[in-house]
This record gives structure tokens, C-alpha cells and sequence, in this order.
């Protein structure tokens, strides 16, 4: 499955994980959290209900929400 990136048009802090994860060489998914229903619907049973992005998801384990220290979206 790999790395899946639920993002919402716009977001500084998901500009900046996308920048980073590219920067890296690491491959991933994206997808807008924001107007596709079903793919928020699948973030929230990720994140347990929180809507902040970016919200990273690794081979199907949910990995944390936000970017920075400390993390904000």
C-alpha cells in the first residue's frame, strides 16, 4: 500500500509534507480530504475522527495528522 497522504486543497502544511516526501524520494498517494466524501469518510476511520491534514497513512497504519513542530493543518 505504501504511503497515502489525505490533503485539502490550498494547505501550506500539506504543500510542505508533499515537498518533503518528494525531497526524500519517497513515493506516494494523495488524496483530497476535503471534497471527496468517501475518501474523508476513510481518513476519519484512520485518524479516529480528526480532520487535520496532512494526514498520513503507511501501509495501512495511521501515522499522525499535521505537519511542523509542533504539528498544525
Amino acid at each position: 500500500m505504501g504511503l497515502v497522504i489525505y490533503v485539502k486543497p490550498n494547505c501550506p502544511y500539506c504543500q510542505q509534507a508533499r515537498d518533503f516526501y518528494n525531497g526524500q524520494g519517497i513515493p506516494f498517494v494523495e488524496y483530497d480530504a476535503q471534497t471527496d466524501r468517501a475518501r474523508r469518510t476513510e481518513m476519519f476511520a484512520f485518524s479516529d475522527g480528526d480532520p487535520t491534514v496532512p494526514c498520513m497513512v503507511e501501509d495501512g497504519v495511521y501515522v499522525g495528522s499535521g505537519w511542523g513542530t509542533p504539528p498544525r493543518g
